[in-house]
């Protein structure tokens, strides 16, 4: 299975890419939804949200948006919470909140942060119970989403996802960040009113199945049509690109690589991500042994490995040779929960493509 099969077949699938394979005339594909549409009407639109988890495809098409003139006062940037906030950090990068919090101060721009109470952690461990609340960040404060029980029955997880097409399996996607980001629509009466566009980051480029995603189409929280009249489009500005591009426009704008891509990782996700391989295990193990023995011990607990092939964290790890990192500055942050570095490179200083950039290395979906 491949790192995006999960998303690409599931979580987000394309509409284009059923219609192929019912054998339906492109003439039929419904309105709103285009195969191609690399330019929109931003002016259009009267909120503009952009998901960034912290890697350099959010970072393209937050980018490519503000290169397009668009009234700034529009955006604003989202970002899941993948640990929460309830104290865990267990799976994410310890900067990574402050990282996006810095980035968004330095191109004045709101943030919303959005999560699922007690993280991936506290879902993980859940056992005869049920998911905790999602909490939200609003222009009106914090919100406290209660779920809905009536119909719902207790669950047990007491395991790590696992690389799979079923979401009851591989759940972190749809309990972190696809639900997350669901609710965070559907509870904010200000999307009732107006138009908004919904951008994410995915690139043709990274998958077959990626290669076959609308650009443009109705967000599965639009309700245009209903009593609502909730109008939402789901754009994928840089879904075209090559890696080149993305790249590209980074230096363009003077924007310093982020951390992981500069100690080697191929992406930016999860740190203890479940689609690490051997060499991002070993490199985890030579620099931050504390996160490998945490996942260890919890495999010991469930007695369910983090890898699909039944194979212990550590042994998975003696299978890899470690990156050799040469970014002390990179490294000493990657240890650190508040992010220090700059988000811009200084006047003066000489743009460098990352490490990790064009690699093989990856820790998951961006």
């Amino acid at each position: 299975m491949t790192t995006h099969k999960y998303d690409d077949q599931v979580i987000i699938p394309a509409i284009g890419a059923q219609l192929d394979m019912w054998g339906v005339d492109e003439s039929l594909t419904p309105v709103g939804v285009y195969f191609e549409c690399p330019e929109v009407d931003l002016d259009s639109y009267d909120h503009i949200v952009v998901c960034h988890s912290g890697g350099k495809d959010g970072w393209a098409a937050f980018l490519s948006i503000l290169e397009s003139g668009v009234d700034r006062s529009k955006i604003e940037l989202w970002h899941h919470d993948v640990d929460g906030r309830e104290g865990s950090s267990l799976m994410d990068w310890l900067f990574m909140a402050d990282y996006n919090r810095k980035l968004a101060e330095a191109f004045g721009v709101p943030l919303y942060f959005s999560w699922l109470e007690g993280g991936f952690e506290g879902e993980m461990l859940k056992h005869e119970s049920f998911s905790k609340p999602h909490v939200i960040e609003t222009p009106d404060g914090v919100k406290r989403l209660e779920r809905n029980t009536t119909r719902a029955k207790p669950g047990t997880r007491r395991r790590f996802p696992q690389v799979s097409m079923d979401l009851q399996t591989r759940w972190c996607s749809g309990a972190l960040k696809i639900d997350v980001g669901r609710r965070a629509i559907n509870n904010q009466e200000r999307f009732n009113r107006g138009r908004t566009l919904f951008i994410t980051g995915e690139r043709r480029e990274e998958s077959s199945g990626r290669a076959k995603y609308n650009q443009l189409e109705p967000h599965f929280c639009d309700r245009r049509s209903g009593k609502l009249s909730r109008h939402v489009d789901h754009w994928r500005p840089v879904l075209h690109w090559s890696e080149e591009e993305v790249w590209a426009i980074l230096e363009r704008h003077r924007v310093i690589p982020p951390v992981p891509y500069r100690l080697g990782w191929g992406r930016s996700s999860c740190m203890t991500c479940i689609y690490n391989g051997p060499r991002i295990w070993a490199t985890m193990r030579e620099y931050f042994p504390e996160r490998v023995r945490a996942i260890q011990a919890y495999e010991h607990e469930f007695k369910t490995t983090i890898s699909r092939d039944r194979i212990d964290v550590v042994d998975i790890a003696t299978r890899g040779k470690p990156l050799e990192i040469d970014d002390a500055e990179a490294l000493e942050q990657a240890m650190k929960t508040e992010y220090t570095l700059p988000i811009m490179l200084p006047e003066g200083q000489r743009w460098q493509i990352p490490k990790g950039a064009f690699g093989v290395e990856s820790c998951g979906a961006d």
